[in-house]
Parts: structure tokens; sequence; C-alpha cells
């Protein structure tokens, strides 16, 4: 069990309950206390109800439900018995996960290039580089570069040409900034892996939301950080350009009081995977639950310029430091989503005492980022950006309705919800295993995500992440690949509503 862990109310489970719909099968002719399992056991899957969370007693949830005792009791015995739940006497009981479901998968590495053609990599959102833009951009970087070959390189807090350009975007998104808050760092992993260096400590605990970045999550778990999930407040479950994802503030709130985490990570624009964006008020609640608890709020920026779904007349929230200019708001950004991930760059912004300390650091594993690299991404983020990225969020917008689309016609039985921005879509598989999708995708030459990989204890079983970065008119044809892994897949990996009480098939 945690070490800490959220007590669920009574009222606040009936309130998932009514939003845990089985589908029609499982509920149809069955018990009571089956339909309730199955509802608990829908929440836990889907990352809504975090494993370790301590669930009522059953006399108060039975009163809350307007249930009888032996009914909810039954429930948390069927539970028990499949492994959802465990119980000790004087502790009460709290949510788990089946022995031998199956863990976070290991990470996805991009395919090869002369591989490309004969696998569908559908594991790693990352966009082709824009053209002709980088081409133009690199060769004017190579005419500026004998300027600075002739030190010795070593930029331990970046080319001041490039920590201008980002002050300058931070300016014009609504967080006026100086170059002595930028720190140019290699990608924005080698900003996060930094910071974390800095301020996580081996058992210092890190509140993140779920489901959320997965190389994020295991970078943390290397440190010895001890993460607390923070769910989601939304149903999964819709057609395409249903219910969006939102931040639960209550849920934020105790996580903040209870466990008092050193830091909380966060990724408000075009969330990874789900796409989400949240609003100022959000933002701002959040923060002030934070400030209140003493946790540096780390905001993932990566994907803060990829808001293809949003009207170009909308203005666009403001940044989180913008709305909290304490030292206590940390951003990383990068160029990698917009721009292209073969540049690895990326940046913190910061204080400028914790810019120095962090460049102070990173001596030890990291002396600088390529001069040549900065130089190309200083000039994309100069005159060409407003091309670049209407180019960018045109080739992600088209391939968003194009896998709306196949997936309605293909494969009915998933669900997800058409998102605002980012660069994939976060995908309900109908109850089969994303683990099991990705095993069958291998030998077919599919590489699949799966969507325990986003969540920090093994959630999002029946989820798996679809980038947009195939080109909209290869859709159909990924997509029918996609339907026939389900296929072959489904016989082995699917934990099916009339079958709920058994374990996630692995």
């Amino acid at each position: 069990m945690a070490d800490w862990h959220t007590t669920v109310t009574p009222p606040a489970l009936a309130r998932l309950l009514a939003t845990a719909r089985l589908p029609e099968p499982a509920t149809a002719r069955r018990p009571a206390y089956r339909t309730l399992a199955g509802q608990i056991r829908l929440l836990v899957t889907e990352g809504r109800l975090p494993v370790g969370a301590r669930l009522p007693a059953e006399r108060e949830l039975a009163s809350a439900l307007d249930l009888s005792r032996t009914t909810v009791a039954t429930a948390y015995e069927t539970l028990r018995g499949d492994g959802y739940l465990r119980s000790r006497r004087g502790a009460g009981s709290w949510t788990s996960l089946p022995e031998g479901a199956p863990p976070p998968s290991d990470a996805l590495h991009p395919v090869p290039p002369d591989e490309q053609g004969r696998i569908l990599d559908l594991g790693v959102a990352a966009l082709p580089a824009p053209q002709p833009w980088l081409g133009l951009a690199a060769a004017r970087a190579v005419e500026l570069l004998p300027h600075y070959a002739a030190g010795h390189g070593h930029y331990p807090t970046g080319v001041p040409v490039l920590r201008e350009a980002v002050a300058r975007r931070y300016t014009e998104r609504g967080l006026p900034t100086t170059p002595d808050q930028i720190l140019v760092t290699t990608g924005a992993m080698g900003g996060l892996h930094l910071i974390q260096r800095v301020l996580v400590g081996r058992g210092d605990r890190v509140a993140v939301e779920a489901p959320s970045y997965a190389h994020t999550l295991q970078a943390l778990r290397l440190t010895g950080a001890r993460l607390v999930p923070v769910p989601y407040a939304a149903s999964w479950h819709g057609r395409a350009g249903g219910a969006q994802p939102h931040w639960d503030l209550e849920e934020w709130q105790r996580v903040l009081r209870g466990a008092a985490p050193k830091v909380s990570y966060v990724i408000p624009d075009f969330h990874n995977p789900t796409g989400a964006l949240v609003d100022e008020e959000q933002r701002r609640r959040l923060l002030a639950a934070a400030r209140a608890a003493g946790s540096v709020v780390l905001v993932d920026e990566t994907t803060a310029e990829l808001g293809w779904g949003v009207p170009e007349s909308t203005p666009l929230p403001r940044p989180m430091a913008a709305l909290d200019r304490s030292a206590q708001v940390v951003s990383v950004g990068s160029a990698g989503k917009l721009l292209w991930g073969g540049l690895r760059i990326g940046w913190v912004r910061a204080a400028p005492a914790l810019v120095r300390r962090l460049a102070s650091e990173r001596v030890y594993s990291d002396v600088g980022t390529p001069v040549l690299d900065q130089l190309i991404a200083a000039e994309l983020l100069g005159e060409p950006l407003p091309a670049v990225r209407a180019h960018q969020l045109d080739r992600m917008r088209a391939t968003a309705h194009a896998f709306a689309a196949a997936l309605s016609e293909q494969l009915p039985d998933w669900s997800f919800a058409l998102p605002p921005g980012g660069l994939s879509l976060w995908v309900s598989t109908g109850g089969l295993s994303g683990a099991a999708l990705a095993r069958a995708g291998e030998p077919a030459g599919v590489r699949i995500a799966a969507g325990n990989r986003f969540g920090s204890d093994g959630a999002f079983e029946h989820h798996i992440r679809i980038p947009l970065t195939v080109p909209a008119a290869a859709v159909p044809a990924a997509v029918e690949r996609l339907a026939e892994v389900a296929a072959r897949a489904t016989a082995g990996g699917r934990f099916g509503p009339a079958d709920e009480g058994q374990a996630l098939a692995v």
C-alpha cells in the first residue's frame, strides 16, 4: 500500500459511480453487487479512482447509495477476490490492481528511418520537420556559425540569440520574460531531468496527473520519487467530440493538503496524452492550492503551441507562470513538438537564481546544447514561426479529423473525445487490453503505445494513445491495420462486461 493515499468520501464515490456506466450487457439481469463491483473496477482501470485510494466503510457507502449493507459488502468481497481491493482490519479497504496485471510497457523508441516504410509507428508522437523552413533556417545558421566557432562552444545557459528568441515568445504569449530567466537544454527531457535532480530528492512525493506523459513518469520513478496520481475529472467514454477531460480541483486540493508533494507536475496546454486544455480559472485555483501547500509547480509546456482545434480568434489561456510570478512556478518548453524533434532543443523558464543553479548543476553531465542546433531553432522561432506553426497545425488538424472518421467507421466500439489540440488521441478500446494490442501489433508491423504506460500505477489498461503523425491521406489504411491487430488481440486481450469479475487479460 502507498505511504499516502486518497480517502474517498461516500458522496465523492457516489458521484464517480454515477459516471461509471457499464455497457448494457454488464447490467442486464445482474445482481446489484455485481454492478457495483463492475463500476468500481471500471473506475480503477480507467484511472479515475487511483490505485491505493481508501474506500468508504461498507455501512457509509450503503447509506450514500441507498443500498443494503449486504450488497456493498458482497461487492467489496468480489473486488477483493478479483484483486481490485485490499483490506486490513483497522486500516479499511483500498483499491489495487490484480497481481500479474500488465506493468507499464518499456519505452517505445522511434522506428529507424530505413524501417518506417515497413512498420506503422503509432508509438512515438513526433512530427516530421517543416519544410522548406528547416532547410532555410539551417542554411542561415551555417552562415552564422563561424562567429561562434572562434570560441570553445560551451554555453551552459544557452546561446544568447536563442535565449532572447524564447524569452520573446513567452512575452508574446502573455508572460513577460527576460533572457536571464531562460536556460536552454538538450531537449525538454534534458530540462526535466535537470529540474528533478535539483528539486526532487529520493523519497519526495510528486503529484502527477492521471494519465500523464509516460517518459516523465518513468524519469521520476528512477529518481526515487513517490508519485501521487490525481485523476482527471471527466468520463473517457464518449464518441468523438464528447466530454473533455479537466482537472479535478477538489482532488488536487486534497492531495496538496494531505500528501504535501514537493513538486506538482502538470501539462495544462494540450495535454499529453489526452489533448486537454485547462482554462485560466482552473490554473489559478491549482496555483493557489500549491502555494498554500508549499509545492513547486512544474509546468510542462512542450505542447503549448499545438492548438489545432482552437479557432484563431479565440485567445489561449496564458502560461501558468503569468498567473503566479513567484519562483514557485517552473516551466519547461521545447522546439521538438512544433518544430522538429531532431533539433533536440528544450528550455527551462524559471527565476534567474534557479537558472544559474541549474546551469551550474548541468556541467557535471551536459556542458551545453549543440550550438548549430540552437542557431537553427533561433531562426525558426523568429520570422518563419507563424508560417511554420500554421503548416504544422494544418497537418495535425487534418490527421485528427481523418482518424476520427476512420475510427468511428472501422472500430465503432472504441471511443474518444476529439481534443482542442495536442499530438494525440486518447482512445478507450472498449475493454480490449492496450498491452494485448501492443503485443499483437509488433509481429504485424504496428507499434502501439498501451494506455498503462501513461498511468503512474498501471491504470488505463484499456486505452491506447494514437499520435497524429500519420499523413491524413494514409489514415484509413492505418486504421484498417489497427483493426486487424484488434481482431487478433480480442480473444486474449478482452475483459468484457460479461466477464467483469475476471482479472485483466495479459
